[in-house]
C-alpha cells in the first residue's frame, strides 16, 4: 500500500490551486456586499467570544479576594457578562451560517447555469470524446463539493483569522514571556500543514477524476442494462465495476488518510506548546508575576489561539478537495467552443435544397483520415442514398453537412453558398434529422412530436403521427396525445420511439431531410408504409438517407457508394446493378 501511495504521488502533479482560487473569487464578487456583511458579523461574533476568557480569569481572581472569602457580587457580574457575550456571539454565528447557506445555494445555481450554457456551445466532438457520466459528475458532484466547502470553510477561515489575531493580542496583554513559549510550536505546525498540503492536493485531484470515471462507467452500464442481461454478462460487469470502484475508493482513502492525519498531528503539536505554557506559568505564579486568574485566562486564550490552527489543518483536505473539484469545472468551462460563425455570415433563406460537396477530405484526428476527396451533387427534391460497409464514413458525411465538423479540405455548398459563410443556426434549421439513436424527453406524446415547432397545433401533430403510422398506437394509450412519456421514452418500445421521432420530422417544414438508419427499429411492413409516406410528404425536399438494408433505397434518385472513405460508385439502383461492381456485391451479400 505504501509503495502504491508513493507511485501515485509521483504520477499526479499538483494542479493550479492559486489560479483556481482566484477564479472562484471572481464568482464570489457577485455577492461582495453579503460577504462584507458576513465579515462584519464574523468580526463582531468572535470579538464578543474573545472577552469570555478574560472575564473568566477576573471571576477566578474575584473568588480569591481573600483567605476564605469570595466576592460573589463581582463573580456574578462577570458571569452575567460572559453569558451575554457568549449568547450574542452564538446568535451572530447562527445568522452567519444562514447567510452562507443561501450564498452557497446561489453559487451552485450560477456555476451549474454557466456549465450548462457552456455545454450548449461545445462542439459535438467534445461529447464524442468524453463520457456522459463524467460530464454529469462535474455538473452535480463537483459543484456540490465546491458549494459545501464555500458554505462552511469560508466562515471557518474568517473565524480562525479573527480568533488568532484577537487571542494573540489578549495574550500579549497578560504575559509576553508566555507568548514566546506559545509561538515556539506555531512554525512547526505551519510547516507540517504546508508539507502535507502539497501531498494531499494531487490526491484529491485524482479522486475527483476517478469519481467522474466511475460515474461514466455506471451511466454506460445502466443504459445497456438489457444487453448485459441478454448476454448473461452480469458477473463480468460487476467485476469491472468492482475494479473501477476499488480504484476510486483507494484514491479517496489515500486522500482522506493524509488529510485526516493532519488534525491530530497539529493538535499534538499545540498541546505540547500548552504543556510548556502551564509549566512556565506555574513558575511565574509562585514568583507572584501573574495571578491564578491570569494563568487561567492565558491558557484559555492559548486554546483559542491554537484551536483555529488545528481546525484549519482539519479543513485543509476539504479545501483541496473543493479546489480539485473546481479545477474540473473550470477545465470544462475553458474547453474550446464551437467556432463562431464567420464575421459576415449570412442567413440561409428561401432554401431550395441544392447541395454540392466538392472534393471533401476529413479526419476526426490528424493521423486518421475518414473521408478522401468525396464529391456529390444533390439536386433539390431528390433522394440521395448513402450506402457502404460499417465504418466507411457515411455518418461522417452527415456530420459535415450539418457542420458538426468542418472539412479539412474541400467545401460544401447549399444553394450555391459555401456553408462556412452561413450561420450555423440557419443552416441546421434548413435540415430535419432522424437518427438511428432515438431521443425523447420527459413530457407528453404531443410535446415530443411538436418539439421542433412552437406553433404546431394538435391537428398538425395528428397529421404527422398519421403519416408516420403511429396515430393508431397513440390513440390506444390511456390519455392519447396527452399521455406522459417516461425519460428517454422508457415506457414505450424502441420501434415506437423511432416512429415518434419520424413523426416529429414530418411536422417540420424543412427543405432538407437526413435519415440515418431511421427505420432500423421497425418491422418490414411498417417500414414500407413509412417509406411510401415519406415519398408522398417530402416530394419537394432534398433527402439524404443512410441505409444498411439496400432493399429500402432502390427508388433513390442517386445512390452514393462509400468504401474506406472514398466514393467508389454512384448512380441509380438499376445502373449500379448492371455494372456489377461493389454495390452489386454488397446488395447480393444481404441475401446470401
Amino acid at each position: 500500500m505504501m509503495a502504491q501511495r508513493e507511485r501515485i504521488a509521483v504520477k499526479v502533479k499538483p494542479k493550479d490551486a492559486k489560479g483556481t482560487f482566484l477564479r472562484l473569487c471572481r464568482y464570489l464578487l457577485a455577492y461582495r456586499w453579503l460577504l462584507l456583511l458576513v465579515i462584519a458579523l464574523c468580526l463582531a461574533s468572535n470579538v464578543l467570544a474573545l472577552f469570555g476568557p478574560n472575564l473568566a480569569g477576573k471571576a477566578i481572581d474575584a473568588a480569591q479576594a481573600g483567605a476564605g472569602k469570595v466576592d460573589f457580587p463581582r463573580v456574578y457580574q462577570y458571569a452575567i457578562r460572559m453569558l451575554i457575550f457568549y449568547v450574542t456571539s452564538a446568535l451572530l454565528s447562527y445568522v452567519i451560517s444562514i447567510i452562507m447557506m443561501h450564498m452557497g445555494r446561489w453559487l451552485g445555481r450560477r456555476m451549474r447555469a454557466d456549465i450548462f450554457d457552456k455545454l450548449m456551445k461545445l462542439p459535438v466532438g467534445y461529447f464524442d470524446r468524453n463520457q456522459a457520466g463524467d460530464i454529469i459528475s462535474r455538473v452535480s458532484y463537483d459543484v456540490d463539493v465546491v458549494c459545501t466547502s464555500f458554505s462552511t470553510d469560508v466562515v471557518q477561515i474568517l473565524t480562525s483569522l479573527v480568533t488568532v489575531v484577537g487571542s494573540f493580542f489578549m495574550m500579549l496583554t497578560i504575559s509576553p514571556p508566555l507568548v514566546v513559549i506559545t509561538l515556539i510550536t506555531i512554525p512547526l505546525a505551519i510547516a507540517y500543514t504546508r508539507r502535507m498540503g502539497k501531498r494531499t492536493r494531487p490526491l484529491f485531484s485524482k479522486r475527483s477524476a476517478k469519481y467522474g470515471e466511475m460515474n461514466g462507467f455506471v451511466e454506460e452500464m445502466f443504459s445497456g442494462h438489457r444487453t448485459i442481461l441478454a448476454y448473461a454478462h452480469e458477473d463480468e460487469v460487476t467485476e469491472n465495476f468492482d475494479k473501477v470502484n476499488r480504484e476510486a475508493a483507494d484514491y479517496m482513502y489515500q486522500a482522506e488518510y493524509h488529510g485526516m492525519s493532519m488534525g491530530p498531528t497539529v493538535g499534538f503539536i499545540n498541546n505540547l506548546g500548552l504543556s510548556l505554557v502551564c509549566m512556565l506559568g506555574s513558575v511565574y505564579y509562585l514568583q507572584g508575576v501573574v495571578t491564578l486568574g491570569q494563568i487561567s485566562s492565558f491558557v484559555l486564550y492559548t486554546r483559542k489561539f491554537s484551536g483555529p490552527i488545528n481546525e484549519i489543518a482539519n479543513i485543509v483536505n476539504e479545501i483541496y478537495s473543493a479546489l480539485s473539484a473546481a479545477e474540473r469545472v473550470f477545465r470544462l468551462l475553458d474547453e474550446a467552443e464551437e467556432t463562431s460563425d464567420a464575421e459576415n455570415a449570412s442567413e440561409l433563406k428561401n432554401v431550395r435544397g441544392n447541395v454540392r460537396i466538392e472534393e471533401v477530405s476529413f479526419g476526426y484526428t490528424k493521423d486518421l483520415q475518414i473521408l478522401k476527396d468525396v464529391s456529390l451533387n444533390a439536386e433539390a427534391g431528390k433522394l440521395i442514398a448513402i450506402v457502404g460497409p460499417t465504418g466507411a464514413g457515411k455518418t461522417t458525411i452527415i456530420n459535415l453537412l450539418m457542420r458538426f465538423y468542418d472539412p479539412d479540405e474541400g467545401a460544401i455548398y447549399v444553394d450555391g453558398q459555401e456553408i462556412r459563410t452561413l450561420t450555423r443556426k440557419s443552416l441546421r434549421g434548413a435540415y430535419t434529422m432522424v437518427l438511428q439513436d432515438t431521443w425523447l424527453f420527459g413530457g407528453t406524446i404531443y410535446e415530443n412530436i411538436a418539439y421542433g415547432r412552437d406553433d404546431a397545433t394538435m391537428e398538425d401533430v395528428v397529421a404527422a403521427a398519421k403519416a408516420a403510422k403511429i396515430h393508431s398506437f397513440i390513440m390506444r394509450l390511456p390519455q392519447g396525445y396527452n399521455t406522459p412519456v417516461g425519460e428517454d421514452g422508457g415506457n414505450i418500445s424502441k420501434g415506437q420511439k423511432q416512429m415518434l421521432t419520424i413523426a416529429r420530422a414530418f411536422l417540420m417544414n424543412s427543405k432538407m431531410l437526413i435519415l440515418d438508419e431511421a427505420t432500423s427499429n421497425v418491422d418490414t411492413t411498417t417500414e414500407q408504409q413509412i417509406q411510401k409516406a415519406m415519398r408522398a410528404l417530402m416530394a419537394d425536399k432534398t433527402c439524404f438517407v443512410i441505409a444498411h438494408r439496400l432493399s429500402t433505397i432502390q427508388h433513390a434518385d442517386l445512390i452514393l457508394v462509400i468504401d474506406h472513405g472514398s466514393v467508389v460508385e454512384k448512380g441509380t439502383h438499376e445502373s449500379l446493378m448492371e455494372s456489377k461492381g461493389f454495390y452489386y456485391t454488397l446488395y447480393h451479400s444481404q441475401y446470401e
